[in-house]
């Protein structure tokens, strides 16, 4: 294997950094809608991506079949939709709770490979599920003692996690037919496409926003999608989908040390403790499934 350029963890450190700013950003956009806000962060980043695809990818694009512009549709519909229910979340609950609760996406991508491709749960598997379920548990009641509303954010971040994980699955089959930068592309335009109509029938103004928020919306679309998605890849030529699966793990973390510093969110008790337990879990999970389901990593990154 040929030397790396660059330490491959520095760069894995860069993009855990770049993912952790994303619950920020949409915190900082003000009242703008949560749809909008994704909108334009999927729309920037296709913008950006579009010169280099078009050129290197547009043969590769034209062969896409009918069955799989069908399944990019339902693919970006899910990325969409993932991208509304996580951003509203925030708009009700902490930083803390929310990353954390959207980071079980693995367990869910794994409850859906057990449905639909009949993939078997390991006792390992089984017993970080138990984990993980009660950190979020922990969570939830600490949120609902708040107010009844952070629970309601808590709910729609687990429904985030649940949209984001059937974009995961349908694009596992799409990625078997395409190279990573087509896919991206069309399921980010896909995505891109539904949020307009989304905002378009909620008659949402795509202007009128202040230059901070439009910096905002850049800075999504460059930090922790190219930043942090980009890099994850990168890395993947030198190191394991297993290590960089650990490395997200520390998104939760970082998320809540920034939301401490830049909003001044204080984190509470538990949810410092049901987001331990709940890392914990997950990081009982990917190694007992390692060696099981291989996790396509490069999707878990997409909605970041």
């Amino acid at each position: 294997m040929e030397k790396p350029p660059v330490q491959p963890y520095i760069i894995l450190f860069i993009g855990v950094l770049s993912i952790s700013t994303s619950a920020i950003f949409v915190k900082l956009a003000g009242d703008a809608p949560a749809a909008m806000i994704a909108f334009y962060r999927l729309a920037i980043a296709v913008g950006i991506m579009a010169p280099y695809v078009l050129w290197k990818h547009f043969d590769e694009i034209k062969q896409t079949n009918k069955k799989d512009w069908v399944l990019a549709i339902l693919s970006g519909v899910f990325l969409a939709f993932h991208f509304i229910l996580w951003f509203e979340s925030l708009n009700y609950t902490t930083v803390a709770s929310s990353v954390v609760l959207v980071a079980l996406q693995p367990v869910f991508a794994f409850m859906g490979t057990y449905l639909f491709f009949k993939e078997r749960f390991t006792v390992g598997a089984i017993l970080s599920l138990v984990i993980t379920l009660t950190g979020s548990v922990i969570i939830g009641w600490g949120d609902f003692q708040i107010s009844g509303t952070a629970l309601f954010g808590d709910l729609l971040a687990l429904l985030g996690a649940i949209t984001v994980t059937g974009y995961f699955l349908l694009g596992q089959n799409l990625r078997k037919r395409q190279s990573i930068m087509t896919y991206t592309f069309i399921a980010y335009g896909m995505a891109a496409a539904t949020l307009l109509l989304y905002n378009l029938a909620l008659d949402y103004s795509f202007t009128g926003y202040d230059g901070d928020q439009w910096l905002i919306f850049l800075g999504l679309a460059i930090i922790p999608t190219f930043f942090g998605h980009t890099l994850f890849n990168w890395t993947l030529k030198w190191l394991s989908t297993s290590t960089i699966s650990m490395a997200v793990l520390v998104e939760p973390i970082g998320a809540s040390i920034l939301a401490y510093w830049i909003l001044d969110e204080v984190i509470t008790w538990t949810q410092w403790l049901g987001g331990s337990i709940v890392i914990f879990g997950l990081m009982m999970f990917i190694l007992s499934t390692m060696k099981k389901v291989k996790p396509k990593f490069t999707h878990e990154t997409n909605r970041r």
